[in-house]
């Protein structure tokens, strides 16, 4: 196994027509969750990754199940669980500059998710484990399932990743502060953004957002910087990387996601730090010319037309 990850995955409801929700009529249904993003963003490229979950056991759940493993994700360490309800979500489209997002999760069968569920021979089976700052926000055996996770990972040499991808909705400040600061501490690699820097560390420089990463004992830390490209840092390394020109941002959403899908992949070919980076900035730059989270992650080949024309592009 190449990548696994832990996490909610929901369904999420779109109304098919702009403007006030109480007034739609017909709704469209995905799939949308931070870590399936990035696994499948990474399926799609050639590589094997596996996804530790709960759904509930409803039609929601079935569906889900249905849709990650179309995506050749591995979900068997997917439970099932009777006694709670899938996540949904909706996605209020007011109007293009007005876009809210409502949440039905409290309780969800992933909020159920606990340390008895993480394996420890399917830990260790893994090169990657990666994390989000969402699960552990989440509830309490959710907290308990990602140090879990990182112990069977550290045990068996399995390189942490972590996107802190902070959820100020979900729990206190105090606690999101002490808890995504202990998961970096054990983290090998690290994707923030400016604004999580600035959270955490009260600093907006992502050259110092990426120092105080590394002081916490971070290998690699790359700093998401949005139409500015990415920057990194390791302890004899550090450069920036330009983002890939597209014509217009059509959903922002899931960006990051791709990004990380990008970076891993490159990482697992064999490719240099920065050129991973790149290949990161490539795939979030294409997420964000389609609408929904995983619509536009791309495969081989249109990963490959996408860099190669920017670059012609360029190079006029």
């Amino acid at each position: 196994m190449d990548v696994i990850g832990l996490g909610e995955t929901m369904i999420l409801f779109t109304p098919e027509t702009k403007g006030l929700m109480r007034y739609a009529k017909y709704f469209s249904m995905k799939i949308a969750g931070a870590e399936t993003n990035t696994l499948i963003g990474l399926s799609r490229l050639g590589h094997q990754t596996g996804w530790i979950s709960r759904v509930g056991k409803d039609e929601f759940g079935s569906s889900m199940l249905s849709s990650i493993r179309g995506e050749s994700i591995d979900v068997s360490q997917v439970k099932m669980d009777p006694a709670a309800s899938t996540g949904i979500f909706f996605k209020e489209i007011v109007n293009e500059k007005a876009v809210r997002v409502n949440y039905y999760r409290k309780n969800s069968a992933a909020s159920r998710l606990n340390h008895l569920d993480i394996k420890e021979d399917y830990i260790a089976s893994a090169k990657y484990l990666y994390i989000t700052g969402i699960t552990p926000a989440l509830s309490d055996s959710c907290l308990e399932a990602i140090f879990q996770a990182i112990t069977y990972a550290k045990k068996h040499h399995v390189q942490v990743v972590f996107d802190p991808n902070i959820r100020k909705k979900l729990w206190s400040e105090e606690q999101a502060r002490e808890v995504i600061v202990k998961i970096a501490q054990q983290s090998d690699i690290i994707f923030p953004g400016v604004s999580e820097g600035r959270f955490l560390f009260q600093v907006e420089d992502y050259r110092e957002i990426a120092q105080r990463f590394l002081e916490l004992g971070a290998r690699l830390v790359v700093v998401k910087l949005g139409a500015g490209g990415a920057f990194y840092s390791m302890s004899n390394e550090s450069d920036t990387v330009p983002a890939f020109k597209i014509d217009r941002v059509v959903d922002p959403v899931g960006a990051g996601d791709g990004f990380a899908a990008g970076v891993l992949s490159g990482l697992l070919d064999g490719l240099s730090v920065k050129e991973a980076i790149s290949r990161g900035c490539a795939v979030g730059a294409i997420v964000t010319t389609v609408d929904g989270d995983i619509e536009g992650l791309p495969d081989r080949e249109l990963l490959e037309n996408f860099i190669h024309s920017n670059q012609e592009d360029v190079n006029r």
